[in-house]
């Protein structure tokens, strides 16, 4: 019967320090419009969840909306151009 003991220490080779290393604030602060339009969309949302949606509600739900498909236009047109070597 094997041990399994030299298999774990090449899976846990790396140790885990907790704090995310600087590409990935990098690509945070790159998602960050993104992660705000939806933080706005969801506030939309709840705001009706106990209540019937008005007219402002519905309006402001949809503004929401776009404003996340465009900071999502707008990451991958972005990761396109960074990928393509065109300037960003």
């Amino acid at each position: 019967m094997k041990s399994i003991a030299a298999l774990q220490a090449v899976v846990t080779a790396n140790p885990v320090d907790g704090e995310p290393s600087d590409a990935e604030l990098d690509a945070i602060e790159r998602e960050m419009p993104l992660i705000l339009a939806d933080v706005e969309l969801l506030d939309a949302v709840i705001k009706t969840l106990d209540r019937p949606a008005t007219k402002l509600d519905e309006r402001r739900i949809r503004l929401a909306r776009h404003r996340v498909m465009a900071a999502r236009r707008d990451l991958t047109n972005r990761a396109v151009l960074t990928q393509s070597g065109g300037a960003a």
